[in-house]
């Protein structure tokens, strides 16, 4: 159960022990995997440090999951709304990847 500083928390982890604040009361629960949110929260609260169960998952790169959807969508793009749902799914995982700061990360 290592003690991970706020500064290194990294989505994906998950919480060993709950957050809890100065009265006791339960704000994430054990077993909670990390958001880039619930970091966020953490270090807005000035907790130096969490119990973690094990090391973050790593994403697969970026480039990687684009390349799954362009794969998937490559027989139906003709099909009505098909490029609409192509390109929110794009955006969506483009914006999953900025919230997390995880871009340039390898898998």
């Amino acid at each position: 159960m290592p003690n991970i500083s706020s500064g290194k928390l990294m989505p994906g982890m998950k919480l060993a022990e709950p957050v809890v604040n100065k009265e006791g009361l339960v704000l994430i629960g054990e077993n909670t995997e990390l958001t880039g949110v619930f970091i966020e929260k953490i270090r807005e609260m000035g907790i130096q440090a969490i119990h973690v169960q094990g090391p973050p998952k790593v994403p697969r790169p970026k480039a990687e999951v684009l390349a799954e959807v362009e794969k998937r969508f490559r027989n139906v793009e003709t099909v009505a709304h098909m490029d609409v749902l192509k390109r929110l799914l794009i955006e969506h995982i483009e914006g999953l990847y900025e919230e997390h700061g995880s871009e340039d990360r390898q898998g």
